[in-house]
Formats: structure tokens, sequence, C-alpha cells
């Protein structure tokens, strides 16, 4: 989170497309990370597909623009978790952040089997 609101307070430090896509891209891979989190026996599969249907979700719900969902989208917490308005962009960057973030799971699952492997391996039976 706190990579998050840094990439939008000091956007301006960073290069241009990091300032541009990796705020985004940090809120799907926390939410990927929080869908792992509730589900940590389920396939890393499952969390993929929910953190997309989260994020795509709340990017489609952007383009409601009732008064009340405004009202709750202008201020600070809302507009971090609702957004404003819908950009295409944005979906692109959700599957960015959440694929990267299943790349970083999947390494450190695989690295974990591999250790474990190892270690059954050499132990005497």
């Amino acid at each position: 989170m706190i990579l998050g609101l840094l990439s939008r307070k000091a956007g301006d430090t960073f290069p241009a497309f990091l300032a541009d896509h990796a705020g985004d891209a940090l809120w799907a891979m926390m939410i990927y990370f929080g869908f792992r989190f509730l589900l940590p026996n389920k396939p890393l599969g499952l969390s993929l597909f929910l953190s997309a249907c989260f994020c795509f979700s709340i990017e489609w719900s952007q383009i409601y623009q009732a008064d009340w969902i405004n009202s709750i989208r202008n201020t600070a917490l809302g507009a971090l978790v609702l957004g404003r308005g819908f950009l295409a962009i944005d979906l692109i960057r959700y599957t960015g952040g959440i694929l990267l973030a299943g790349l970083v799971d999947w390494t450190i699952i695989f690295k974990r089997n591999e250790e474990n492997d190892g270690i059954q391996k050499s132990s005497p039976r």
C-alpha cells in the first residue's frame, strides 16, 4: 500500500512510465495478495481469477456516476478504493499487476517446493 500511495504522491520523482502505471499495478498486486492471504490453500489460478474480477468490477463501476457514489469517491479513501472515472488503460495496468504478482507468488512456491524436495531426498528414511 505504501508503494502505491508513494507512486501517487511522489510520481514526479519516478520515470514517466512508472509514474503513469505503477499505482494501478501495485493496487492490483495488493488485491491479488489479499486473496492469497484469504485463500491460502486454494489454487493460485483462483486468486488470479478473483483478483481480475474484483479489479475489473471496480473499474467498470466507475462508469456509474450517481451523486451518492460520487460523494464517496470524493473522499480520499473512496477515491483510493473506488477510483473516479473509467479508464480502459487501467484494465491493462491491473492485468499486468495481477500477472506480475502471480509470477512472484508462483516463483516463491516453486522455490519452496524445490527446497522441500531436496530436504526429503537427502533425509534418511
